[in-house]
């Protein structure tokens, strides 16, 4: 079997030695006779196994005691709307806006209540982060909003432009959490679905202060409460259980690639090669984003010639290289390099693209 070079945006790539192992317990967990996907969720080899994935991840991010860490469902998607229904208790609330994202987001909390634009890169096609100037913030605000790092657009904001402005700051990480260290108590509450750093689609991780529990309206369904999801441990319904599971073994294998540190080390490497393609390509291929805040997770880019787009995917294809293919709503190429796409395949990748500017340039 040969297995691809997958740059897919999500749901992306999974450590090949999460998969063999998850391959070796598919049909008998640990002794227990049966699959992961059969087993009670309330039984003690499931609570073992979602107990073990909190442990792992809180040692990961350094999460603090007086933090909540829920798994549930729905997706970042779901956050949008269930981030003002917990958190806005009748007040406003500010959103930066960076990308396609925290576009959604605002458009989605409208429905729920008063939400103010605090700044927008919109015009620059997203291709920057607001400056200091841009940012008109309200003291009062129930929670500031932003998008750690844009899937679509290729932004990210560095850790150390995460400063404290007096309100809870509300983070959707989906596309670069355990990517590298944070600093959790900067937040009131972060949330990622898990397909791109953390596990296969249908876990929705959220991290929330318990300051920010118990302030939801009593006329939200009872499964959207944050309070009441937390003092069911996660399972006032049955949670994703192979999700949670194979999160967990991603959990350890991030412990063993060294933890936050170890991969941001590598995560560094990989983005600095595949930019540095990009920036001395002579033009061929072009990074529209202000270098400044470049994701590292997400790189997107362009061809000088647009006629070459089709011929350049089916030539990567050829070469076992995929996902390639740039959102829709922009068009282009992306390659999203997560952790557990390996320095191999971003040096495969590369290769391909220079190899392919040469025959075509």
């Amino acid at each position: 079997m040969t297995r691809i070079w997958n740059f897919s945006a999500g749901p992306a790539a999974l450590p090949e030695e999460v998969l063999r192992q998850a391959q070796e317990e598919m049909l008998d967990w640990q002794g227990a006779g049966c699959s992961v996907m059969e087993m009670s969720h309330r039984g003690k080899e499931f609570m073992s196994i979602l107990a073990q994935a909190e442990a792992d991840l809180r040692e990961l991010m350094g999460i603090p005691e007086q933090y909540k860490v829920l798994f549930l469902q729905g997706g970042a998607t779901q956050q949008f709307a269930q981030i003002p229904m917990n958190l806005l208790a009748g007040r406003s609330a500010d959103y930066i806006v960076t990308g396609s994202w925290s576009k959604k987001a605002v458009k989605e909390a409208q429905r729920i209540g008063n939400v103010r634009v605090a700044a927008t890169t919109e015009d620059s096609g997203f291709t920057r982060l607001p400056t200091a100037e841009e940012i008109k913030l309200d003291p009062f605000a129930a929670y500031l909003h932003v998008c750690t790092n844009e899937t679509i657009h290729g932004v990210e904001i560095p850790a150390e432009r995460i400063a404290d402005t007096g309100v809870p700051l509300v983070a959707d990480m989906s596309s670069h959490i355990l990517s590298r260290p944070v600093n959790v108590e900067k937040f009131g509450l972060i949330y990622a679905g898990a397909q791109k750093n953390i596990g296969p689609s249908g876990v929705t991780l959220v991290i929330v202060h318990r300051d920010l529990l118990g302030m939801a309206p009593l006329n939200i369904p009872t499964v959207m409460d944050y309070a009441v999801m937390a003092e069911n441990g996660s399972m006032l319904n049955t949670p994703p259980t192979f999700g949670i599971y194979i999160a967990g073994l991603v959990f350890q294998w991030l412990k063993k690639q060294g933890g936050l540190t170890g991969i941001d080390t590598v995560n560094a490497e990989k983005a600095r090669i595949l930019y540095e393609c990009i920036d001395n390509s002579g033009g061929f291929y072009t990074n529209p984003v202000d270098p400044d805040c470049r994701s590292r997770m997400n790189v997107p880019f362009v061809l000088a010639d647009v006629a070459l787009d089709a011929p350049f995917l089916a030539a990567a294809k050829d070469a076992g290289v995929l996902g390639l293919k740039g959102h829709k709503s922009v068009g282009g190429m992306r390659a999203s390099i997560y952790n557990a796409v390996s320095l191999d395949a971003v040096k495969a990748l590369v290769g391909f693209m220079n190899d392919f500017a040469k025959r075509n340039g």
